[in-house]
């Protein structure tokens, strides 16, 4: 059967060529057009009973190929003028940045001191606990608690709300707080 599907391809593939070529605009396309005109019909030529339905098989392929060329060319609908405009996507996390601050300046001395240099510092808990004269244990204890005190803080100035991907939204409880707007 092989032989007799390239003997039919042979004998049909200039005639497919010059059918393509006289509707595409680029004899590149019409290449890449009979290349895959090629390969459907070497996947599924056994499929087809009588050489005579080979012929009309092979350009109903080939202008379905046509078709899927002009469609994938087909441009996007153009949108109205009068579409109203997109809100520009807000920020979130720096905004609550600089809402951080004045939290974190209202913690007590200790939580406070080690939430700057571990956190915004960047100082290891180690060398936190060698800078306060703490044990390790200790200096873990007091970043967790001014962790904690702080996310207290914030729950009770904003409500958070927060997605698969983090945080998500905003909005502020009270009118003394620092964030900078609502969601």
């Amino acid at each position: 059967m092989v032989a007799t599907a390239i003997e039919l391809w042979q004998a049909h593939k200039d005639r497919l060529y010059n059918y393509i070529v006289r509707r595409v605009p680029d004899r590149h396309v019409a290449d890449d057009i009979l290349q895959e005109v090629f390969l459907k019909a070497h996947i599924s030529l056994t499929g087809v009973n009588t050489p005579g339905s080979v012929s009309a098989w092979l350009f109903r392929v080939a202008a379905n190929a046509i078709a899927d060329y002009y469609r994938a060319r087909k441009p996007a609908e153009q949108l109205p003028d009068d579409l109203p405009a997109l809100e520009q996507e807000r920020d979130y996390i720096a905004e609550l940045a600089d809402c951080l601050q004045p939290l974190i300046d209202d913690l007590p001395e200790i939580y406070r001191n080690a939430l700057v240099l571990s956190e915004i510092e960047g100082m290891t808990q180690q060398e936190l606990a060698t800078r306060l004269g703490l044990s390790l244990s200790g200096a873990k204890s007091r970043v967790q608690r001014g962790r904690e005190q702080l996310r207290l803080r914030l729950l009770q100035c904003c409500e958070i709300e927060v997605g698969k991907n983090g945080l998500v939204g905003y909005e502020t409880r009270e009118h003394g707080c620092h964030c900078n707007g609502n969601s």
